[in-house]
């Protein structure tokens, strides 16, 4: 299964001497192509997880394209990036949509109670708000919530993902040991 996976994704994905070839890539391919950007790590694949996560709620339209040029920025890893992004598609935007506007007027709502300055007139105050709106195509009730998902899925990706890296080193490294006591021999 494992194998099949992998020879789908290379099939898919452009090779590095194709994306150098690529004349829209050429004039910053050197920063784009960096190796430290495509190396699956434990410290880039979980930047590329929470940031895929992250624009792939927040932006709706070429998510794929900025979570790119963003993961240079970040140094996350570029194809993780894209294919976390992937999780955001027209069947998971019926259930997000609704439920980012549900959040954002909850918390608006509360905000608005408090006796501190809300959140929603620093965003007046600093355009934030048409901002967001901008980005993502929708109201501030709705913008808002869909911040405050893709914040929380971010992170959790990035906590899950960190996690789920530690464990499966941890297995390989107790195979290669386990291994290695059997190979030994009896004495």
């Amino acid at each position: 299964m494992k194998g099949r996976v992998i020879d789908w994704l290379r099939a898919r994905f452009p090779t590095r001497e194709e994306l150098e070839a690529n004349r829209f890539i050429r004039p910053f391919a050197h920063r784009v192509l960096r190796s430290d950007l495509w190396r699956f790590n434990r410290r880039s694949v979980p930047r590329g997880i929470a940031l895929g996560l992250f624009v792939g709620v927040l932006v709706p339209f070429a998510h794929s394209a900025v979570a790119a040029l963003t993961a240079v920025f970040v140094r996350a890893n570029v194809p993780v990036a894209i294919a976390a992004t992937w999780s955001s598609n027209p069947a998971t935007w019926v259930i997000l949509f609704p439920l980012a506007y549900k959040i954002g007027k909850a918390v608006l709502h509360l905000d608005q109670m408090t006796g501190v300055a809300p959140i929603s007139e620093t965003m007046q105050q600093t355009q934030t708000d048409h901002l967001l709106e901008r980005m993502t195509g929708a109201g501030l009730d709705t913008a808002f919530g869909l911040f405050v998902i893709a914040t929380v899925l971010a992170t959790l990706g990035y906590l899950v993902t960190g996690f789920g890296w530690r464990l499966w080193v941890a297995r390989k490294r107790r195979l290669r040991l386990a291994e290695a006591r059997l190979r030994e021999p009896a004495g």
